[in-house]
């Protein structure tokens, strides 16, 4: 599937990398970045005032459904893995939790105002996930696609992130495909850094599919190949905090 922000996968090799995520919620919350506020501000800029129902989107543990939880809405978050469900659940209770998939929402027609999908459109069919988006979102609603990705026009940064076999990394040229249901999709791109030490990327690294779904002894050759350019290259000490640049993608389109 070509422009996913992410890895580039066939459909059977993108159902086969996502299964990664079905389970290890806890770990996945505690070392996955959140999002900076603006790319939601300028998400909704123009229908804000408009917005009941917001409906979040492969949800994973809640890390972008934590700004939606800051308004007012009626929130859903739905995502295919219960366990990364009951950690969104245990943190906001406030929001109703569904097991679904972007293609298959088990929603009433034109009962969101809003969906977002943070970091899991590129594990979607995006054909299938616009057609079925936009049976859900009222007339004039807004779809936004968000992607977190690491700053790999910093040097050290783009090194790390081929130790790392991160796929989520900032592409200028990047545009997602979106179903003609829509819009034509307007970006937003927000740069920001998380504080993090060098033993956290460690663990952000280990919370990637690449990771996930490899064998003992590449695992053990990628945390190899992390101490070694973390602490011996960069010269960072134990727990020493330094900033992990990125940049917030933010995509908006309207239901036509």
């Amino acid at each position: 599937m070509a422009g996913t922000g992410g890895p580039v996968f066939d459909a059977e090799r993108r159902k086969h990398m996502a299964t990664a995520f079905l389970a290890g919620g806890d770990h996945y919350h505690r070392v996955r970045p959140g999002y900076p506020e603006e790319s939601l501000g300028w998400l909704v800029e123009k229908t804000g005032q408009h917005i009941e129902k917001a409906l979040d989107v492969g949800a994973g543990t809640g890390k972008y459904t934590q700004l939606l939880a800051r308004h007012g809405w009626a929130i859903t978050a739905v995502d295919p893995s219960v366990d990364m469900l009951a950690q969104l659940a245990a943190d906001l209770p406030q929001v109703t939790t569904l097991v679904g998939t972007a293609e298959h929402l088990a929603l009433p027609d034109a009962s969101a105002d809003l969906v977002v999908v943070a970091q899991a459109w590129h594990w979607c069919d995006p054909l299938a996930a616009s057609t079925e988006i936009a049976r859900v979102l009222r007339s004039n609603g807004t779809l936004g696609l968000i992607w977190n990705q690491l700053d790999v026009g910093i040097p050290w940064v783009h090194r790390l992130a081929r130790i790392m076999h991160a796929g989520d990394v900032h592409k200028p040229d990047f545009s997602p495909e979106v179903g003609p249901e829509f819009s034509l999709a307007e970006p937003l791109d927000t740069p920001w850094v998380q504080a993090v030490t060098a033993e956290e990327i460690m663990e952000l690294a280990k919370s990637r599919s690449y990771y996930l779904k490899a064998c003992e002894t590449v695992r053990e050759k990628v945390m190899g190949n992390m101490r070694w350019y973390l602490f011996d290259h960069l010269g960072y000490a134990p727990g020493e905090v330094l900033d992990l640049p990125y940049v917030a993608q933010t995509w908006r389109a309207y239901k036509a």
